[in-house]
């Protein structure tokens, strides 16, 4: 039965990959911290490990299902990648040797602000400004993200496992980004941030003893969110629903809330 609802759990994993360009880190961390809680002071560990690997998997799946036109708005910023990639490896090594506490509270806290600043600042729920390309047209993708950020990015992500897009979609937004290609662009920024965090992962000593877990990852657990989120992604990639904006922007916020509030109760 926890087979099944961890696959029911997937099918929300892969409509929040689509929607919100979580990649699933939002859902999985709260929902396998409950389901190896078991694994005491070693369960936010193999909870942000198997974060993101699932957070992984989705985003390739998501990226290879993208549309050339979004992706084209990442074209010749190898740099942000590069540094996101790093980022991503730098905070995977670290999460090795954490605190379970900090893991936990340190994933609590970091939603906790982005809340806060989503609400103080102006710029996420309403577009600031549309911007401009070279032809004169308006620019759906904004103005990017500085590669400056790239290793700050990928090394919180991959260190909580939460992903980038927490980051990654408010400034995109406030850079003049629509939600839609701000949700969506987090997908192939987060398959470059999980990439070296998850090779990282399976490199590294195995260090828990327990069922299904392997390093520090709970395979069984990967394995039912990947079976009833990956059918999702593929069939909405194809169907990309409409929604205004402002609710786009709010639902955003609500599964932000929420998934801080599952660990920090967990």
């Amino acid at each position: 039965m926890e087979f099944l609802g961890l696959i029911l759990v997937g099918c929300l994993v892969g409509l929040t990959t689509v929607l919100f360009g979580f990649g699933g880190g939002f859902v999985a961390v709260p929902i396998i911290t409950l389901v190896d809680a078991d694994l005491g002071h070693d369960t936010a560990r193999v909870a942000a490990a198997t974060s993101a690997l699932v957070m992984l998997v989705n985003a390739i799946v998501a990226t290879v299902s993208t549309k050339r036109s979004t992706l084209a708005h990442l074209r010749g910023r190898w740099w942000l990648l590069g540094l996101l990639g790093l980022g991503g490896a730098l905070g995977a090594f670290g999460g090795r040797f954490a605190p379970d506490a900090l893991l936990q509270w340190g994933f609590v806290a970091y939603i906790a602000a982005t809340a806060v600043d989503l609400l103080a600042r102006p710029g996420f729920f309403r577009r600031k400004a549309a911007v401009v390309d070279e032809a004169g047209e308006v620019s759906e993708g904004g103005r990017g993200i500085a590669a400056v950020w790239g290793v700050p990015i990928g090394g919180l992500a991959s260190f909580l496992g939460v992903g980038g897009s927490v980051m990654t979609v408010p400034m995109m937004r406030r850079s003049g980004a629509t939600m839609t290609v701000a949700t969506t662009l987090a997908n192939p920024l987060t398959l470059v941030i999980m990439s070296p965090a998850v090779l990282v992962t399976i490199l590294a000593p195995a260090s828990i003893e327990a069922p299904g877990i392997v390093g520090s990852l709970d395979l069984f657990s990967a394995a039912a969110l990947l079976i009833g989120g990956l059918p999702i992604i593929v069939f909405l990639r194809r169907r990309v629903p409409k929604i205004p904006e402002i609710l786009h922007a709010w639902g955003y916020f609500v599964l932000l809330i929420s998934a801080g509030v599952v660990v920090a109760v967990a």
